[in-house]
């Protein structure tokens, strides 16, 4: 059978990333308290073209996909972009996993147990001149107290949810749990799944005692990550989903160490 994707392309220009996308795929992921945890994920994965093949082989995404299946998780990313390039004869080769992870925290009171979830991104290059490259990404919810409306205000201050997303580049294994432990105790306070009465005032009491603005969290863990001898990059951002405004406030800053 005529192999059309291997036939020459005439318009001589390469593309960058060529591939399939929102994969739905079960992974495993490292979990410090049970071991692993079993999650699903939507991957992307992409090869480079160069400018003298009409295509790439689609279907091969998904054999090596398969033959990896049972062990995708972070310590495969390299193996499997390895293999990527080379049944794909690819210079450089890319895939990106998103999945929720899910930690049981217990309510700061009652204790009360409850599963947070928490969207995560794991994003691995693979380049035959540029080596290697993994950025670990995870989305976590926080509360806010605004520290502008408790000064100003004769009794309350509003409040509301918020959403850091924070990426880091790393020299070793770090751990999900830890990364969300930084953001967490970084903002006025905690959000949780499941609350009594009880919880209720004290997470209502701790986080007006606690204001932060979006600009007092992203420095606080930024300040954090930059005394972490393990992190060699980051990017984290803050959106706090103003409750009295028709917009969001935001912040953001990324470094290099």
């Amino acid at each position: 059978m005529i192999d059309v994707q291997n036939q020459y392309d005439h318009r001589n220009i390469n593309i960058d990333k060529v591939g399939v996308k929102d994969i739905r795929y079960p992974i495993t992921v490292m979990d410090r308290d049970s071991g692993v945890q079993h999650t699903v994920a939507s991957i992307n994965m992409y090869v480079n073209l160069p400018r003298e093949f009409k295509g790439t082989h689609m279907s091969r995404f998904i054999e090596i996909l398969n033959e990896f299946h049972g062990n995708l998780d972070i310590r495969e990313f390299a193996t499997m972009l390895r293999a990527l390039q080379k049944h794909l004869q690819a210079q450089s080769a890319h895939m990106e996993m998103t999945f929720p992870y899910f930690i049981r925290k217990l309510s700061p009171i009652t204790h009360s147990a409850g599963l947070m979830e928490y969207r995560c991104r794991i994003a691995g290059t693979l380049d035959s001149s540029k080596g290697y490259d993994l950025v670990v990404e995870i989305n976590v919810p926080i509360s806010t107290v605004c520290p502008c409306s408790k000064e100003i205000s004769e009794y309350g201050a509003h409040n509301q949810r918020g959403l850091v997303r924070l990426a880091v580049r790393f020299k070793k294994f770090i751990w999900i749990e830890d990364l969300v432990h930084l953001v967490e105790k970084s903002a006025s306070c905690d959000v949780f799944s499941v609350l009594k009465r009880p919880d209720e005032k004290y997470v209502t009491e701790s986080a007006y005692e606690n204001p932060k603005f979006v600009e007092d969290v992203v420095r606080d863990i930024a300040a954090e990550l930059k005394q972490d001898p393990n992190i060699l990059w980051f990017m984290v951002d803050v959106e706090n989903f103003e409750s009295i405004h028709n917009h969001s406030a935001y912040a953001c800053i990324e470094r290099t160490k």
